[in-house]
């Protein structure tokens, strides 16, 4: 498994509670979701290295 870097993402009331409700109906932490959704848009944008995008995608967390 690849090391996690911990850091500290503050946001809106609003969009936490937004993500809460995603990460439930798609049975992810908000962590994890917030994970999966950077990771699916760092692949759209080119911007994620093959090695990289065969880490733990879509994997409920």
């Amino acid at each position: 498994m690849a090391q996690r870097k911990p850091f500290l993402l503050r946001m809106d009331q609003q969009v936490h509670e937004a993500l809460e409700r995603w990460a439930r109906d798609e049975l992810r932490s908000v962590n994890g979701q917030i994970e999966f959704l950077l990771r699916r848009a760092l692949q759209q944008a080119g911007r994620l290295k093959r090695e990289e995008q065969d880490g733990e995608e879509g994997s409920p967390n």
